[in-house]
């Protein structure tokens, strides 16, 4: 630590100070609230929730603010907030089917049960800026027009597909069976798929980004179809022993995604389509996309298909998608290595001498050999 240099303590005291001044900016300017990074940075308090392992709008907000605006700090704040929580159990599995739906699109079928439902997105955007936001009132223009969906249910892409036959089935497992928990034992390999997900869920979203893109690119098996995008609120339940049934803790809003990819079958399986999973806390499309394509890449090996890119290695995406063990390893790199330099100083030192010495002795045999030619 720094701490151990002359006068340490009292710059990292000065530098926390700073700090604070720093994110505090202009005392002329109103300080930001927790409700204002909540209402109108959703995007970044839901990155920060998923990648802190906590669902929690105002901790995320607080973590926001308090890194400056470094999501992977604030996930790292959110994190360390996390452990010091008591543990009561676990809830029940999540139900999306029945999920209250403000977002669900297609790309494999134009005409849904349900419908194609557009909600909140940037996809239509023309990407320009947009300078009426920097005025100090950016009121809103007319209330945005709502269809009225005239089939409320909205069944899943896979399970129509699944109904002709044409989509692998779900795994059957059993509801007895352990599920792993990354957030109470560390992760350990071979990882079975529950564990795949977890650590994808809460991994870093661009290296998600990267890992998926390189699927569609040749290195991974997937150039798939986006099945079904859907997000909205789901009910979180909780089984309590003493009541015998399951209670409602609350809400929270997650978005699902569902890839569907091309099989080839095999001596016992007929050809079909496989899928890829993913879900994440908030409105985060480009990682439940990615997470959904890794995931399929990652199960090369139930398949039956051969492992040829990074995306298809379990080890090597699981070990590096959390971003926040890899900021700790990079990170420590600040810290003093001083011994552990000097060392490595003095050996290169040694080898010059001894490159140079060799390179000296070779010289005097070149110089003697052609004297005695001569």
């Amino acid at each position: 630590m720094y701490v151990a240099v002359k006068g340490g303590e009292k710059a990292i005291r000065n530098a926390h100070k700073l700090m604070a001044k720093r994110r505090r900016g202009d005392t002329s300017v109103p300080s930001l609230t927790l409700e204002q990074i909540a209402q109108q940075l959703s995007h970044a308090v839901a990155r920060v929730m998923g990648e802190g392992s906590l669902y929690d709008e105002m901790l995320a907000a607080l973590a926001i603010k308090q890194a400056r605006g470094d999501l992977i700090e604030a996930a790292f704040l959110m994190r360390a907030y996390r452990t010091t929580l008591p543990r009561f159990g676990y809830s029940q599995p999540v139900d999306t089917a029945k999920m209250l739906v403000e977002r669900r699109v297609s790309a494999t079928y134009k005409d849904l049960p349900g419908g194609q439902v557009l909600g909140p997105t940037f996809d239509y955007s023309h990407r320009l800026l947009d300078f009426a936001l920097a005025a100090e009132e950016d009121g809103l223009e007319k209330p945005a027009e709502t269809a009225r969906v005239e089939d409320d249910s909205m069944p899943r892409v896979t399970d129509l597909l699944g109904d002709e036959g044409l989509m692998e089935p779900d795994p059957i497992t059993d509801e007895d069976a352990p599920v792993g928990d990354l957030t109470r034992e560390p992760l350990s390999f071979p990882a079975d798929r529950d564990l795949r997900l977890q650590n994808l869920a809460r991994g870093d979203e661009g290296f998600l980004l990267a890992l998926a893109y390189s699927t569609q690119r040749g290195y991974g098996r997937t150039h798939p179809f986006a099945g079904e995008i859907r997000y909205g609120e789901v009910e979180v339940e909780f089984f309590a022993e003493e009541l015998g049934f399951a209670v409602t803790l609350g809400t929270i809003k997650v978005t699902e995604c569902q890839m569907v990819n091309q099989f080839k079958g095999s001596a016992k399986t007929a050809p079909t389509f496989t899928r890829g999973y993913g879900l994440v806390f908030g409105q985060v499309e480009r990682k439940a996309m990615s997470m959904a394509m890794v995931d399929r890449s990652m199960r090369w090996q139930e398949l039956g298909e051969e492992p040829s890119a990074p995306a298809q290695d379990v080890e090597f995406v699981l070990s590096h998608s959390d971003n926040i063990q890899a900021t700790g390893f990079v990170e420590h790199l600040k810290l003093p290595h001083y011994v552990d330099f000097q060392a490595e100083l003095d050996l290169v030192r040694r080898m010059r001498g001894e490159w140079f010495e060799k390179r000296r002795q070779e010289e005097e045999k070149g110089d003697a050999a052609r004297e005695a030619a001569e």
